[in-house]
């Protein structure tokens, strides 16, 4: 049976798993992670095609044992954090200042181990397609690897006709899965601000233009695009999390730079919220006799399920682990995945898994430096991802 096969692989994983832990690699670094990812497809005799994405994007392909099905892509995450690991675990990272603070050494190995579940499946009516990306931090991986053709059939394998992708949640008890139609994930902006006045001494203000106190009424005021032209039904987060200016406690500076984030889960509002920030920008820095330039960098879209693929992940997943632990995710999360991508080229579903561990009220969360994934939900990882890519319905 598929499960009992998982179940014998289970320390197999937890160890494979640890390996990549030791190992962290950050975004378009990640070639030692790539190498043993094309290790375990070569020992298991899973097609590959290696070195996309910039360079570590691994693409597996393993056909259906019989003509007529679906193909299925499912995606897992590669790369590291530049965060210094304190968990003082036995197979904590290797490398100072690098660590997988997010769970992708997890997503790397439940993967893997769908490969190795599924090579070994006799019956297996639909095309897979395994996705293994570099640089979901920051890096637009996903949208590398599309752009590099995986999920229309030009470099290996059948077009896809669905994908499907999970991540591990800490606030969540270990064992439940959680699903969402619609955007589950917001869309990500970055923007960096250069308010520039007049520098001079700091006894003598009115011989200058002040750009720190344009940046004060500046950060304050963006707080009003949630407050007050928002509708407090749609979701809009606007942080200011950098402040650079000066250099002694004596000297008004020449210019002043903020940084900082706006997270959205509709578009149009992510097209308002842009104008709204240019306009209080330009026009705070305008009243108090500075300038103001905006650098902005789209980010990540937002991570919409389609509703058919989202269905199938709760039906799938409830005969995995039984309907009382598959539940409705009751908010969307301001956090940015690039699993978006996907979801623009295919229909697509991406869901969290928990992984809090039974008796503790509260664990570390991920892109922190006490974060670990949790070993014991990797085989319902596997068996419910290994579910869909079998799926018929």
């Amino acid at each position: 049976m598929l499960r009992n096969r998982i179940d014998q692989d289970a320390n197999y994983l937890a160890e494979l798993r640890h390996d990549i832990h030791k190992c962290p690699e950050l975004m378009y670094e990640e070639f030692e992670t790539s190498k043993r990812v094309q290790s375990e497809l070569k020992e298991i005799g899973v097609q590959f095609v290696a070195g996309l994405a910039k360079g570590t994007g691994v693409l597996g392909f393993l056909p259906a044992t019989q003509p007529g099905g679906k193909t299925i892509a499912l995606r897992a995450d590669m790369d590291a954090l530049p965060i210094h690991e304190e968990t003082n675990l036995p197979y904590a990272s290797q490398t100072p200042g690098k660590m997988h603070a997010c769970g992708h050494d997890g997503h790397t190995t439940i993967l893997v181990g769908v490969a190795r579940a599924l090579v070994r499946e006799e019956d297996r009516p639909n095309n897979v397609l395994f996705v293994f990306q570099p640089a979901e931090e920051g890096g637009a991986g996903g949208k590398a690897m599309c752009e590099d053709g995986v999920l229309d059939g030009r470099i290996l394998g059948n077009k896809a006709d669905m994908i499907y992708g999970l991540h591990g949640w800490p606030e969540e008890a270990q064992g439940e899965i959680f699903w969402k139609v619609g955007p589950m994930m917001a869309a990500t902006n970055q923007f960096t601000i250069y308010i520039r006045g007049k520098g001079g001494h700091a006894a003598a203000p009115h011989t200058t233009i002040d750009p720190v106190v344009a940046a004060a009424q500046m950060v304050t005021s963006l707080q009003s695009i949630a407050s007050r032209n928002v509708d407090p039904l749609d979701s809009i987060v606007v942080s200011v999390t950098s402040i650079h200016g000066g250099t002694a406690f004596n000297v008004i500076p020449e210019e002043v730079e903020l940084k900082g984030t706006m997270r959205t889960l509709l578009a149009e509002t992510r097209v308002f919220g842009k104008e709204r920030i240019f306009a209080i920008a330009e026009g705070i820095a305008a009243a108090m006799g500075c300038t103001a330039e905006i650098v902005w960098t789209e980010g990540y879209p937002v991570t919409a399920n389609e509703q058919g693929a989202t269905e199938n992940v709760k039906r799938v997943a409830s005969g995995v682990i039984g309907n009382d632990r598959v539940k409705e995710l009751a908010a969307p999360v301001m956090g940015g995945e690039d699993f978006s991508f996907y979801g623009e080229h295919v229909p697509a579903a991406f869901y969290f898994m928990g992984l809090r561990k039974p008796g503790v009220t509260e664990a570390p969360s991920v892109h922190t430096p006490r974060f670990d994934f949790n070993d014991a939900v990797i085989p319902d990882c596997v068996e419910v991802m290994c579910r869909l890519a079998l799926d018929t319905a």
